[in-house]
């Protein structure tokens, strides 16, 4: 979740301004606007009253997540399969294949770990776009993405990080 993007979007399914919600937060307009943004570092407290303003509840959790399964990816596809296709992207691998393919690479595991630490992420948070570049090149291959195209993307992570 980008917290910018549900901030406004939580405002703006309301119906709501800027104004009217930083007087129910007790926040400045220009404090709102920036958080709006993606600039600022909030507090925990200016968030929850923030969230209340906005109808919501502000929960603070951390932990470490499971890797992706292939039971949490079943059937997500590039395309989603909403259109009434099988589900499957254009290059014939569905997300759950990909996800099979990420969550059995013990360099994968390890990619992640170094990648999350040093660009200060969540292991998850990594795990989630790695396995969204993996379906994004399912279209430009001619076969299902496999180990070694794997392989090649980490290495291109390595290097770019």
């Amino acid at each position: 979740m980008e917290l910018s993007a549900e901030l406004r979007d939580r405002r703006k399914a309301a119906g709501r301004t800027i104004a009217s919600v930083a007087v129910d937060a007790g926040l400045s307009v220009p404090y709102i606007a920036n958080l709006e943004n993606g600039r600022g570092n909030p507090t925990l407290s200016a968030l929850s009253r923030l969230a209340t303003a906005l109808g919501a509840h502000l929960q603070v959790t951390l932990e470490d997540d499971p890797p992706l399964s292939t039971d949490a990816t079943a059937g997500t596809s590039v395309d989603g399969g909403s259109d009434g296709t099988s589900g499957r992207a254009p290059g014939g691998t569905s997300g759950a294949a990909s996800a099979a393919l990420l969550a059995t690479s013990p360099r994968a595991t390890k990619v992640i770990a170094t990648l999350a630490s040093s660009q200060g992420r969540t292991r998850r948070s990594v795990e989630r776009q790695l396995l969204t570049a993996l379906e994004a090149l399912t279209p430009l291959l001619p076969t299902p993405p496999t180990e070694t195209d794997l392989n090649r993307l980490l290495d291109l992570l390595l290097l770019a990080d």
